[in-house]
């Protein structure tokens, strides 16, 4: 197998299986800061500045996975 053919099964994987743990990791980070919500209302605003930091963190490593991989896809 050459390495451009690696390049073009490799990269559709990686960036589907980045996009998985996103929507993973943020269902998760939601779903724990809505329970907290609901555990503690008077500490919402805390929770929900919290939770979208840690938010941006998330979609910001994703966005770094997509430009990776359209960077490599240049090499094929």
């Amino acid at each position: 197998m050459s390495p451009d053919t690696a390049l073009a099964f490799a990269l559709p994987l990686g960036l589907a299986l980045t996009a998985f743990g996103s929507a993973f990791a943020l269902g998760k980070a939601v779903a724990a800061a809505m329970d907290a919500t609901a555990r503690q209302p008077e500490a919402s605003t805390k929770i929900l500045v919290n939770m979208m930091a840690g938010c941006a963190l998330i979609e910001a490593l994703t966005l770094y996975a997509l430009v990776f991989g359209f960077s490599l896809m240049g090499k094929i």
